[in-house]
């Protein structure tokens, strides 16, 4: 059975963490396109102040506080999403935090709480969305990470959770096409994006704040790209050039990208300023949203030739093949 997406102006699509960064950027951008919204998370004042700015410019949009750790949580998010607008279209996992600091300075709890929210939040999430739209069709978006295929030093219970998240997605592809299930299934996979993320991170090392390593995307271009998703079937979508070279140089040459991590590994990810204090730490509990950016004063690009060359093929395509045909009659007129 083919895949089965509606136009994104005529979707329900509930969005976790949605009450900062690439959720909140998200959620603005999908109701702005006329889908209407849930946006979940853990922070009531947050989401309960995005879904009315979202209303207040015209939006259809409410909230449902939940944890994404908790199935239970999830599923009551669905039916709260379903009786305000009617039966889901599409469920963007985008819900996540990070710990840095060194594996052997990190807290086993705190590994597992991470899994918690960024593994196992995507996992409850897909499993909830499967069951809803198995019949009627949709979209699954999971949001991972260009640390999907490389890991970082000093993040690296991040790098496994979202290493994990790919295999899940990846894995939950295959079995409902394998079984004729009419919905898409896609990965979105971010470099390093401007947003609180960096802010609610779980610090366990010596200095006072945290950046993610440059270049550095807006997040509306990963909002972007995941509402194309929620109405084009894609297998994965990369956001930024900058990580993609990252994750490409981390497969071809290994042994160099490690020593060059631990080389500028420590000071590229060090912050100053580190940003509002009253942000930090929302490994286990929410903390103050209310941003799709973080406040750390970053200049950040708005533009991913990357993502435009994935959302549009074939203009890609012709454009290069023109380009090549004038520099061949350059070269030809030269010659002549």
């Amino acid at each position: 059975m083919p895949v089965r997406l509606k136009p994104l102006a005529r979707q329900v699509v509930l969005i976790t963490g949605a009450s900062s960064g690439i959720g909140l950027a998200t959620a603005r951008m999908a109701a702005s396109r006329g889908a209407a919204v849930m946006l979940v998370a853990r922070d009531e004042p947050s989401l309960s102040e995005a879904a009315q700015a979202i209303r207040d410019l015209g939006g259809r949009a409410a909230f449902h506080v939940a944890d994404v750790a908790d199935i239970a949580a999830l599923q009551a998010a669905a039916v709260r999403a379903e009786h305000e607008f009617g039966a889901l279209d599409s469920w963007v996992n985008d819900a996540g935090t990070s710990v840095v600091g060194t594996l052997e300075e990190t807290p086993i709890d705190d590994q597992r709480r991470l899994f918690d929210t960024n593994y196992w939040g995507t996992v409850n999430g897909s499993l909830v969305a499967a069951k809803r739209l198995r019949q009627r069709g949709g979209a699954i978006v999971n949001v991972g990470s260009v640390l999907s295929d490389r890991a970082l030093i000093y993040q690296g219970t991040y790098s496994a959770t979202k290493h994990a998240v790919k295999a899940f997605t990846d894995t939950l592809r295959m079995e409902l096409e394998a079984e004729g299930a009419p919905i898409s299934v896609t990965l979105i996979k971010p470099s390093s994006i401007d947003t609180p993320f960096q802010e609610h991170a779980r610090l366990t090392w010596e200095l006072p704040g945290v950046r993610v390593p440059p270049p550095v995307y807006d997040p509306q271009l990963v909002a972007r790209a995941i509402c194309f998703a929620c109405a084009n079937p894609r297998r994965d979508l990369v956001v930024g050039g900058g990580g993609a070279v990252i994750a490409l140089a981390g497969a071809l040459f290994p042994r160099l990208t490690d020593f060059a991590m631990e080389a500028v590994g420590k000071p590229g990810q060090a912050a100053s300023p580190e940003g509002l204090p009253e942000r930090r730490d929302n490994l286990r509990r929410g903390r103050p949203g209310g941003d799709a950016r973080s406040s750390l004063g970053r200049a950040a690009r708005r533009t991913s030739l990357l993502l435009e060359a994935q959302l549009h093929p074939l203009a890609t395509l012709a454009t290069l093949a023109g380009a090549g045909a004038m520099a061949i009659g350059m070269l030809a007129a030269r010659r002549r």
